[in-house]
Formats: C-alpha cells, structure tokens, sequence
C-alpha cells in the first residue's frame, strides 16, 4: 500500500511522468559533469521549472529533499553504482547496490529508488550482478513498500571506444520483461530503433509506467519530436539528464518538455515556448 502512495507522489494525475536525471557524478565519468560542476545551482535551476521528479544520488538528496515548502518535485534516488560508462571502460565491469538502500530512501523520503539492469555483450558477469542486486533490492523493497524503478539498458560496442546504447527492439523487449518478472514497479528504458516498436515495449511493461531514457545530448528539435512521439506512442513520461542539465537554459527546457507530456504539446509548440 505505502508504494502506490509513493507512486502518487512520483506520477502526476495524469498518470505521466518527467524525471530530471542529475545523478552522473556518481558513475566517476568527467564527460557526464559539464552543466553539474555546481550542484546546488543545477538543482535550484530544475525545480524552479517544476518537473515531477528529480534523480540524485544519496549525496545530493539533500539539496532538493532539505527544501522548505510543500511544492517540490519528488525524489528518485539513485541506489546503485557502475563503472560502464565512459570512453574506456576496465576489463573488470561491475554494478554495486549502495549500502542499506533501502533505509537511506527512507531516511531521505524519496518517493521510488532506481537500479541499473544492464546487458553488455560478452560480460554475462555484469548482467548476473544486475540480477542479484535486484533479487535482494525487490525483496526488500517489496517488504517496506518502497517502489522500484528497474533502468534496463541493452549496450554495444561503441566507436571509437567504449560501450553504446543499443536500441534493438528485440534486445530491450527482453531486458523490460526480465525487469518485470525482477519485480519493478516503474521502467526506465530505451526508445526502440526504430521508434515505432515502442509499443511493443508498453505492452511488456505489463501495465507498469514505463518512461523512455534521453541519452547523449540532442539539438532542442531531434528530442522535442522523439519525445512527442514516445508520448504518442504509449510511454508514461520521460527520464532526461544530459539533454536538461547540459542546455543552456535547463529550467526553459524542463516547461517545454512539461509541456509535451502534460498538456500533449507539439514540438513546434513546445519550441515555440522555449524561445518565446
């Protein structure tokens, strides 16, 4: 019960969602800083332009949950860690839960925890890694009635070095139906490649939220339009970072795409909010 009232907290009435993701410090990548290097502006920036959601790591929870007043955006706290990312990645891959991750969401209020389900060719390591962290953080979370947002992620090799986001429908249909059956509450995924296969993806999600990840920074018209048609599509709402906190005018960025999924804007007309 106490998870569909955190639920509540995270949807809008509408039933969608946009996540502000502003947790990348956490996976020690320098590319993924530019636009954070100050966080307490970086967050003061986002909920000024009232998203639904914000993701932080446990570190800087505190800057948005300390916040006087009822109106603020609610907390999606960030539980676990991987070294993945960047241009070149170890040979030893991990993905690590934080400690007790499910009392420190408690302890900062935070209305759902999120965790990686990551799919890395010839590293079936890394993907067991997933699978435990989530067997233990479903069980408990189930228990407490904290709701769990399962970010699965089908990667390849990147160019010139690295890993890449695969958008293969096949490979991330698979990925969203394991985080089902792991217990999620709420998906965080990839738009398929090609797009129009992503209500195949809606339909796996079983009736679960699934909100559609931004990746690699985008031109304002390239995810104005992906994100109106995920919505049109069937997608409960959006997780962007790079695409928010790295444009020059995050909070103008944040009511344009509030715009899309709440109010069914166009592109244009989100475009043309953006600059009016």
């Amino acid at each position: 019960m106490t998870a569909r009232y955190r639920l509540a907290r995270l949807l809008g009435k509408d039933g969608r969602c946009f996540d502000v993701a502003i947790d990348h410090g956490v996976f020690g990548t320098a590319s993924f800083l530019p636009g954070i290097e100050n966080m307490a502006r970086a967050v003061e920036a986002i909920v000024e332009a009232a998203p639904d959601a914000v993701q932080l790591a446990p570190g800087h929870a505190p800057l948005l949950q300390a916040r006087p007043g009822r109106e603020k955006p609610a907390l999606v706290l960030r539980v676990d860690i991987s070294n993945v990312y960047g241009p070149n990645p170890p040979s030893e891959l991990f993905c690590t839960l934080l400690a007790e991750p499910v009392e420190r969401a408690f302890e900062l209020d935070a209305a759902c925890v999120v965790a990686f389900l990551l799919d890395v060719p010839e590293r079936p390591d890394l993907h067991r890694q997933c699978i435990e962290n989530l067997s233990r953080l479903g069980s408990e979370c189930a228990r407490r009635g904290m709701p769990l947002m399962v970010e699965p992620i089908a990667m390849t090799a990147g160019r010139p070095s690295g890993y890449a986001v695969d958008g293969t429908p096949h490979r991330i249909a698979a990925l969203v139906r394991q985080a089902v059956e792991l217990g999620a509450d709420i998906i965080k995924a990839d738009p398929t490649d090609p797009l129009d296969e992503l209500p195949r993806i809606v339909e796996l999600a079983g009736g679960r939220p699934l909100l559609v990840r931004g990746g690699g920074r985008e031109t304002e018209e390239v995810i104005l339009r992906r994100t109106a048609a995920c919505m049109s599509l069937g997608a409960s709402g959006i997780v962007y970072g790079r695409n928010v906190i790295q444009h020059p005018r995050p909070s103008a960025i944040t009511r344009a795409f509030m715009a899309i999924v709440h109010e069914g804007a166009t592109p244009e007309d989100a475009l043309a909010r953006l600059h009016g």
